[in-house]
């Protein structure tokens, strides 16, 4: 058993007094589905007795578990609680899952990004159900006057076997929630477990299939107004002048005029990554009248007086220096060349790699790029506000509400406290929600019209407002000896505006001699974290070398990576290699073995790639076909070891997501630019995957493991890019460099 101390995060045990009539729940109660409505254990009790502030029990022995962190279709919402649920011993189908509100007093790292919720949440989730055990059990101790030792419970039950009394959860609750929080609490053994690591249906699921509200975009609030905004066409212009006159005479307007999101002398945090602070603004009605109304503004452009800024980056300041050039694809490509062949900054250096590549009997040198890339979340962007003299009230998706409510604050003027933002389900972010100037760009706009609103984006509006994946450039270089041994490797890796390397990633710690370079090139067009960071570009073209470095070398892809990483884990080369070649290895030969690799079936070829990003390792491999002159993935290996598996099913619906996210991007997606301006702002010039496209079959292996759990939404997403280059040169004959690879 593990013993904790509960004062390692007090904050998350504040005491409050018993609650009475315990308000709308607005999470999905499970029991409704698989039991009649009359039944008392599914009535909505009115009293709620508030354990801590993860949960809250009824006398019918209900409970409501809070889900602290935002929902962005990575089904935390329903595996957070499990956690939770596991430690508190109740039956899962006793449990209502609701989203908890932003509330920094209590709860810790609410946001969505990194694929740390369940990582960072794992400790404190456990602790909270333990706690609230713990205090059960003291209830039932003090009221039978018997040893809180001798208690025992059972799937919401209290038991005391000697004098073989019971109760349930909800006969103690009051009790339990006016003693003490207990100084230290024992969690479970792993092998205890009885919900952790089974499958629970998703607790939105009955909602969002049926079309039950949801999402930002369902938000609706009487006497509501929609806004919308208009940006300049190109990255280096800014607002010049409007004339509004005639939008403002069309029907169901109300008004229209410009906003600065942020003042000029705003110190900015990380996630207020924001293109264009001075917008025009239409308000109106209706959805449909702001649009036409937005197209009769007149509006005229002029160029940006380049600023240095710098950004509060978790205690590191970034600073950055936009041009204040219109930028185009064609000057980035010329830019990036001659950056690849200027010197550049060594971030690591083994051994004696210069000399390694001149006694070397075979050099291998290729380079890869990739262009920038949109987000493109299913549900617009979009924020509900309600500014008033002494408060703000905000309702949408957002990943970070925790840092989006100091950004509200000091814009408005109003202390931290008057802000209250509510999270939404949202439909989509991978990294695009994590950026939420339109948080205070509807703030300002409700407290300029002295009404609440909802600001809407189009999709032309989002996809060419910025926070892009950035554009990649890396050039690889590998040496051999007589032997076909690899005895040095080079990577020089750059981008605009910043570089995908990660240094002390494998090969790293495999090779003698390793020499690892970056640089980057300063732009106006801003960027922000798309799925897997720097990785998702990295992890691909490193894979794609790899395998030709092994052809070189008359290898096979697997078994050579394999022979790397036997070295790197019984000779390691270098003290700071982030990776653990065991684990690597393991998921390595779990997806070769899954997959048969050396028996594929006639006319179907296969690429490898592993990688380790976010705490997890994945190796997937990709069967592809050439049907009616275009590459068919027609079934995906993925393997992977994310430490314990809270729930299977969800964690499988998300690498199998991941895995046709990462295929239609490398085939098709791209954002490229003409003097500034996006030259695709819809999805009939943005190419994503259709879903005949999709892979007709995808397996999911998970390795078995008793170690915490760690990231899963992101670290799939990479190596695809890497296994389908690699599938693509075994069908085609053709190595594949440059993203996206299709049309060729």
């Amino acid at each position: 058993m593990t013993l904790v101390k509960t004062s390692l995060n007090r904050r998350s045990f504040i005491k409050v007094t018993t609650l009475a009539g315990g308000g709308m729940l607005l999470g999905f109660n499970w029991l409704a589905s698989c039991r009649p409505k009359d039944s008392t254990l599914t009535d909505i009790p009115e009293e709620w007795f508030e354990i801590n502030g993860f949960l809250k029990i009824a006398p019918n022995g209900m409970v409501t578990i809070m889900s602290p962190n935002p929902e962005i279709g990575q089904n935390v919402k329903t595996s957070m609680p499990m956690i939770v649920a596991e430690e508190l011993d109740v039956d899962w189908k006793q449990v209502i899952v609701e989203q908890a509100p932003l509330n920094t007093a209590v709860f810790t790292r609410q946001l969505a990004g990194g694929s740390q919720s369940i990582r960072q949440g794992w400790k404190s989730l456990r602790m909270a159900g333990a706690t609230a055990r713990q205090m059960l059990r003291a209830a039932a101790a003090q009221a039978w006057g018997v040893p809180v030792e001798e208690v025992q419970t059972d799937s919401g039950r209290l038991l005391h076997p000697p004098s073989k009394r019971k109760a349930s959860y909800g006969e103690m609750a009051a009790a339990a929630a006016q003693l003490p929080v207990p100084e230290e609490v024992t969690l479970k053994e792993k092998s205890a477990f009885k919900i952790i690591g089974t499958s629970r249906k998703n607790v939105d699921g009955p909602a969002i299939v049926t079309g039950k509200p949801l999402y930002g975009l369902d938000y609706y609030r009487e006497g509501m107004l929609i806004a919308m905004i208009v940006h300049p066409p190109a990255f280096g212009l800014k607002l010049k002048s409007m004339d509004a006159s005639a939008a403002k005479a069309m029907p169901g307007i109300k008004d229209a005029f410009t906003i600065k999101t942020y003042q000029d002398d705003y110190q900015p945090q990380w996630s207020d990554v924001s293109a264009f602070t001075e917008l025009a603004v239409v308000v109106g009605n209706t959805t449909w009248e702001v649009m036409n109304a937005k197209k009769a503004l007149q509006l005229a452009w002029e160029p940006i007086q380049p600023k240095k800024a710098e950004a509060d980056v978790f205690g590191r300041k970034l600073v950055t220096t936009p041009s204040s050039a219109l930028e185009s694809s064609d000057a980035h490509a010329a830019k990036m060349v001659e950056m690849a062949t200027r010197p550049a900054t060594i971030v690591r250096k083994d051994g004696d790699p210069e000399a390694a590549f001149r006694k070397a009997a075979k050099i291998i040198e290729r380079t890869y790029t990739a262009p920038f890339l949109a987000h493109n979340t299913l549900e617009p962007m979009n924020f509900f506000a309600h500014v008033t003299d002494d408060k703000a009230e905000l309702v949408g998706p957002i990943q970070t509400p925790e840092f989006m409510e100091k950004s509200v604050a000091a814009r408005l003027g109003l202390p931290l406290e008057k802000i209250d933002i509510q999270m939404t389900r949202q439909g989509g972010g991978f990294g695009r929600r994590l950026y939420g100037h339109f948080v205070v760009e509807a703030a300002v706009i409700s407290q300029r019209m002295k009404a609440p609103i909802k600001l809407i984006y189009t999709r032309e509006d989002d996809m060419t407002f910025g926070c892009y994946r950035p554009a990649y450039w890396a050039t690889y270089r590998a040496a051999l000896d007589t032997n076909n041994q690899l005895i040095a490797f080079h990577v020089k890796a750059g981008g605009i505006p910043e570089s995908p390397l990660v240094p002390n990633r494998f090969p790293a710690g495999a090779v003698d001699n390793y020499l690892a370079e970056e640089w980057k090139i300063d732009s106006n067009i801003t960027v922000g974290a798309f799925r897997a960071p720097r990785s998702n570009f990295i992890a691909g073209a490193e894979q794609a070398f790899l395998d030709e470095v092994a052809e070189a070398a008359g290898k096979d892809p697997i078994a050579f990576r394999l022979e790397l990483l036997k070295r790197a884990q019984e000779r390691p080369v270098g003290e700071n290699n982030d990776y653990d070649p065991a684990r690597y290895a393991g998921v390595l030969e779990l997806a070769r073995d899954k997959a048969g690799w050396n028996s594929a079936p006639s006319g179907i070829y296969r690429g490898v790639a592993a990688y380790f990003c976010h705490n997890s390792y994945v190796a997937n491999v990709l069967d592809l076909i050439i049907q009616d002159g275009k590459p068919k993935v027609k079934k995906a290996y993925c393997a992977i070891d994310c430490g314990i598996v809270v729930n299977p099913d969800a964690a499988i619906n998300m690498a199998e997501g991941s895995i046709v996210d990462a295929i239609g991007h490398a085939l098709y997606s791209a954002i490229t630019f003409k003097e500034g301006a996006p030259q695709q702002s819809n999805f009939d010039k943005y190419r994503l995957i259709r879903h005949s496209e999709a892979p007709e079959a995808i397996e999911v292996h998970f390795v078995k493991s008793d170690t915490d759990p760690t990231g899963l939404g992101e670290p799939i997403f990479p190596p695809v890019f890497g296994a389908l280059a690699n599938a693509l040169y075994r069908a085609t004959g053709k190595r594949y460099y440059h993203q996206p690879f299709w049309p060729a």
